[in-house]
């Protein structure tokens, strides 16, 4: 486990230490499993942007596979 400092704004330090006492967490586990959510979405977002690219990057192969099915006279 590592110790980190951290800034962060007023405001969402305030809502934090509001909403802590009512879910009955500290504020490390809080903050830990905050970013454990962030970072899930993060790796969504980095995996969505690569199958982009490589989609883009067979592209035209694909397009000259389907026009080849749609040509076969079966």
């Amino acid at each position: 486990m590592k110790i980190i400092k951290i800034k962060i704004e007023d405001s969402i330090f305030q809502e934090t230490e509001r909403i802590l006492p009512k879910i009955g967490m500290s504020r490390g586990r809080y903050i830990s499993e905050a970013i454990q959510t962030y970072n899930k979405v993060q790796k969504r977002t980095l995996l969505g942007k690569q199958l982009i690219k490589e989609s883009k990057l067979v592209r035209s192969e694909s397009l000259r596979i389907l026009n080849e099915f749609d040509n076969c006279n079966i």
